[in-house]
């Protein structure tokens, strides 16, 4: 019967209920145990942190450069605009929405792969050379946003 089910043995544990007197066990200090770092509040070292030893993040070798104000742009390819009807307007929003493109990184760069066959206006972020002489050429207008 429904009103008889009951989670199984040992599914559904009490939480710890920490300085709550003498009977618990856990009064007091709360099973941190006396002074020292670990019984502070916020009281543990950062990530990394190996007691004063140089970190193994820091003994290892930096390669190469790392630029920090990195852009990735999500592309598209000319050929993936031709399940487009003419005169349509292409959006990021339109290319989400058709899940051509995952997700709108830095932006939207379209790149010349392919062949184009419709009269479309593209909107986008970038555009290789190559890309907005095929799109013009198709007869279609492109805009950066």
């Amino acid at each position: 019967m429904l009103n008889e089910l009951r989670p199984v043995e040992g599914a559904r544990k009490k939480r710890k209920r920490l300085g709550r007197g003498p009977g618990s066990g856990r009064g007091e200090t709360s099973g941190k145990g006396d002074k020292g770092q670990l019984a502070r509040s916020g009281g543990r070292p950062r990530p990394g942190f190996e007691g004063g030893q140089i970190p193994f993040f820091q003994r290892l070798p930096k390669r190469g450069f790392k630029n920090v104000n990195r852009k990735s742009y999500s592309t598209i390819n000319l050929s993936d605009l031709n399940q487009f009807n003419d005169g349509d307007v292409v959006t990021p929003e339109i290319l989400i929405a058709n899940k051509r493109i995952k997700k709108l990184e830095s932006g939207l760069k379209v790149l010349g792969q392919g062949t184009l066959e419709k009269k479309l206006t593209v909107k986008a972020h970038q555009f290789s050379k190559s890309a907005e002489q095929a799109i013009v050429n198709a007869g279609g207008t492109v805009e950066v946003i």
